[in-house]
């Protein structure tokens, strides 16, 4: 477990970061190399199939992620304040919550997923691969949740590391049953959610092995679990309106792929690429929100507000430097990087203007997530919750809706980046409000400015 109430603010967000962002560069990798093995081998259909069920997916766990944010909030708060027996009862409550959330969520999905795919228009061609896919990632829920969980767990204390050793391990399994899967077994996409449930399920069990033996305090004990509803009435404050700012978002891109939908498969599988250069794009924005998230909550906890700001400042400095160099690779190696998953030029020409449109303000985004790892970690989630709804249902949908309408395709690609646009101005003002520093969920007698 890391203290981050002491030492130079940059450097202990950045150790704390790094780890984060290694285990996700090799999560992603898996992603990637999905995309390429299912573009490759299955074709465009297969590859638009899986990536339009990134939103659904998307859109089940949100809710559940969003609780979880919030239970991640309240350990770094109370682990920072020492409050290690209420530390330990915000554990108990947030595995007993994600197990039922993981069970609900697998039978609903596989339940709705024919209607959602209908729903958002997927062509015909499309649609009974979306479908095989899900119903078999679906299995997987309960795994994910748990390593999910797990990791939110010790990110709150301060350990960025250890989820990471076993994220790796499971990716690299992932990539090697994709393989024989797909390539060997001929199993199709079938075959690549079941790789995918398969590394879930290892890297939850591997993790809780690990815990129970070396970590007597995370003891990962089912039948000694005792749900606190005072601790879960705190997590919901906290993280209901993350979960219904994640749901809201999910929701929101099944929308934008309606969107995209009108378009053709081209254009399906354009952005399903898109959103797997974007998703490598925006993890150090991610990682280090996530950081500066805990850096804050255990800040707080231990009434050391002065750090918070200047721990802010040196979050900014050192992301947009990284985000500027990835917007500027990826506007030199578009097309190279469009060619890694797909043959079709028309697909690759569709996503090159994606590139070229939105890449370029991955600095407007990383902006956006510092100032809301600092509202969040506070335990202020109300208003940035709104910002986000505001920003993607008042701004970027509209703003694709009606640019398509009239440019074509990369009119729904300009929406991204001024919806962007309109959520860092106005997560700006709020943070400089200073409201947000009264949401805490450890009190003290005195704030420091």
């Amino acid at each position: 477990m890391k203290d981050l109430t002491t030492g130079k603010e940059g450097r202990r967000i950045l150790n704390f970061a790094l780890p984060m962002l290694f285990g996700n560069i090799f999560q992603q990798l898996y992603n990637v190399v999905d995309s390429i093995i299912v573009g490759k081998v299955l074709g465009d259909q297969a590859l638009a199939a899986v990536g339009a069920n990134f939103p659904f997916i998307f859109a089940l766990i949100s809710f559940v992620v969003g609780i979880a944010i919030g239970a991640t909030v309240i350990i770094s708060q109370y682990f920072g304040a020492k409050q290690m027996d209420n530390v330990k009862k915000t554990i108990d409550t947030l595995y007993i919550f994600m197990f039922f959330a993981s069970i609900f969520l697998t039978v609903a999905g596989i339940w709705l997923s024919d209607y959602v795919f209908r729903l958002i228009d997927l062509p015909d061609d499309v649609t009974p691969l979306a479908i095989e896919y899900f119903n078999v990632y679906a299995i997987g829920f309960i795994f994910f949740f748990g390593f999910q969980g797990t990791s939110a767990i010790l990110r709150g204390l301060g350990d960025s590391k250890t989820p990471v050793y076993f994220l790796v391990i499971s990716t690299i399994m992932n990539i090697i049953l994709d393989v024989i899967f797909v390539v060997v077994f001929k199993w199709g996409i079938i075959g690549v959610a079941a790789a995918t449930v398969i590394a879930q399920a290892g890297a939850f069990f591997t993790i809780i092995w690990y815990l129970n033996k070396f970590h007597s305090f995370m003891e990962f004990s089912p039948l000694k679990m005792k749900f606190d509803l005072n601790i879960f009435k705190k997590s919901l404050r906290i993280g209901l309106p993350s979960g219904i700012q994640q749901t809201f978002v999910a929701l929101g891109f099944l929308a934008l792929y309606r969107i995209v939908n009108i378009f053709g498969v081209p254009t399906i599988a354009a952005y399903s690429i898109a959103m797997r250069i974007d998703s490598f794009a925006v993890m150090p924005a991610m990682n280090f929100s996530a950081a500066i998230s805990t850096f804050v909550g255990q800040n707080i906890g231990a009434n050391k507000f002065d750090r918070i700001g200047r721990g802010m400042k040196s979050t900014l400095l050192m992301l947009n430097s990284i985000s500027i160099t990835i917007s500027i690779i990826a506007v030199i190696f578009a097309g190279p990087l469009m060619n890694m998953f797909t043959n079709s030029p028309e697909v690759i020409e569709i996503g090159k203007q994606y590139v070229y449109i939105v890449t370029p303000f991955y600095i407007v985004f990383s902006t956006m997530f510092v100032f809301n790892g600092v509202l969040r970690g506070a335990g202020a989630t109300f208003v940035p919750m709104i910002i986000t709804i505001l920003a993607l249902w008042a701004i970027r949908l509209p703003t694709s809706w009606l640019l398509s309408m009239n440019i074509g395709s990369t009119g729904i690609w300009w929406g991204i980046p001024i919806a962007w646009g309109f959520g860092v101005v106005c997560s700006y003002l709020y943070y400089m409000s200073g409201k947000w520093k009264k949401k805490a969920v450890v009190k003290h007698d005195t704030i420091n400015d």
